[in-house]
């Protein structure tokens, strides 16, 4: 494989920005500096005014497959990743069937080995069919999945999350939850906030996810456990992470794209403003992202979660949860908080790569040696997003129609373009 140097782009990590070049050698990063001079048959790549990233990294997506592959497939799914800018993301394991052995999980993996174009990290279930009830055997799956999570259900039991946090202590794996008490739902769909009620709607309330969080800060304290935080949304769940972290609990979390850029006040009545945890307060917006900004928030993740058009056609109260997002991610962060000041760029880039990276303990990053799993940027692109060119069988979006400043215009994995403009 020829090398290939990036010239002239801005270099952009937690650390800051510079410019300079980077070059490519045999799928690493043999290289970077403020002018490399390189005389050999090198594909050089005009970067000039273009942010330089390491490639970023999703902790949390749903490929569909196997089970649901009219939503996604493994192929698409990584597709839209790469698309986005993304050479790394981790897959739930709300699939059919659950990845909750060696079988299952060996059937996953052989679907990503055979499909996909970047790295695809499969997620195992913390419970058999993550049903809550019985706990799969974490030493025996530790070496086949990146961590533990029965997202798209909060585990209901105290006791057993307790002696999942143990096992998971134990191996020294990632348990990372959807924090949700079923208790409190009450069939809502929506925030409990004034959309729902000026509309009619059933709402959520936001103590069904962060008193969930609160029970397991403790439990995690207790047991030492790694313990990651799925899609936070409101206010109470960022405070009470921070706290916890003050306190030297092993946690880590993520919210996504959505609950820092949008608010039930954004909301209308159409399926693709319909997810979960639902869009909350103004209020929780802001406080999320000051979480981002003093370091609470790990992770920006997507919850990159596709169903077909008909599912999604059914209004607030009839669709299915779920939006996609891989598509769109870095264009609305880019628009919606660094342009107005609301948030530096570097940080929102540290969200995406190294964030994440640390969180889950995987390799890479804008240093010379490491994988070149590289996202390249055009801050000047404007455009209107059109779910008709998205990559992803998935078209729902609350941004269909926004206009947004920033374009991907390079993905490389392992030094090999999987997406190019």
């Amino acid at each position: 494989m020829a090398d290939l140097l990036l010239k002239g782009g801005i270099l952009i990590d937690g650390g800051g920005r510079r410019k300079g070049d980077l070059l490519v050698r045999d799928g690493r990063i043999a290289a970077i500096g403020p002018d490399i001079r390189y005389a050999s048959d090198a594909q050089t790549v005009d970067c000039s005014g273009k942010f330089v990233s390491a490639g970023f990294v999703d902790v949390h997506v749903h490929f569909r497959e196997p089970g649901q592959s009219y939503k996604e497939t493994v192929r698409t799914g990584s597709l839209a990743a790469a698309h986005g800018g993304y050479t790394t993301v981790c897959t739930m394991p709300n699939l059919d069937p659950v990845p909750d052995s060696a079988d299952t999980l060996a059937l996953e993996q052989e679907i990503i080995d055979r499909d996909a174009c970047i790295e695809v990290l499969p997620y195992a279930a913390i419970t058999r069919g993550r049903k809550g009830l019985e706990l799969v055997d974490f030493a025996a799956l530790k070496g086949r999945c990146v961590a533990f999570s029965d997202d798209g259900s909060g585990v209901q039991s105290e006791q057993m999350m307790r002696s999942a946090m143990q096992a998971a202590a134990r191996e020294d794996v990632i348990l990372a939850a959807h924090c949700e008490d079923n208790s409190l739902l009450r069939g809502g769909y929506i925030h409990d906030g004034r959309y729902a009620a000026a509309h009619g709607h059933r709402g959520i309330c936001s103590e069904s996810e962060w008193g969930q969080i609160r029970r397991d800060l403790l439990l995690a304290e207790e047991t030492g456990c790694r313990y990651h935080v799925c899609h936070i949304s409101c206010a109470e769940s960022v405070e009470l992470i921070r706290s916890a972290k003050a306190r030297g609990v092993r946690v880590t979390c993520e919210t996504a794209p959505h609950y820092l850029t949008l608010c039930e006040d954004d909301l209308q009545e159409d399926g693709r403003f319909k997810m979960n945890p639902p869009l909350r307060r103004a209020e929780d917006r802001q406080a999320l992202i000051e979480g981002l900004r003093d370091g609470t928030i790990d992770a920006i993740a997507t919850d990159h979660a596709p169903h077909s058009a008909e599912e999604k056609s059914r209004g607030l109260e009839g669709s299915a949860m779920g939006v996609v997002g891989l598509e769109t991610a870095f264009p609305v962060l880019y628009t919606e908080l660094v342009i107005p000041g609301k948030l530096p760029l570097e940080r929102i880039i540290e969200a995406l790569t190294s964030g994440p990276r640390g969180a889950f303990r995987l390799d890479g990053g804008l240093q010379s040696g490491e994988r070149a799993d590289l996202t390249v940027i055009d801050p000047e692109a404007a455009w209107t997003v059109d779910p008709a060119d998205f990559l992803s069988l998935g078209r729902a979006t609350p941004f269909a129609g926004k206009r947004v400043r920033s374009r991907i215009v390079l993905t490389l994995k392992d030094g090999k373009p999987v997406y190019q403009q």
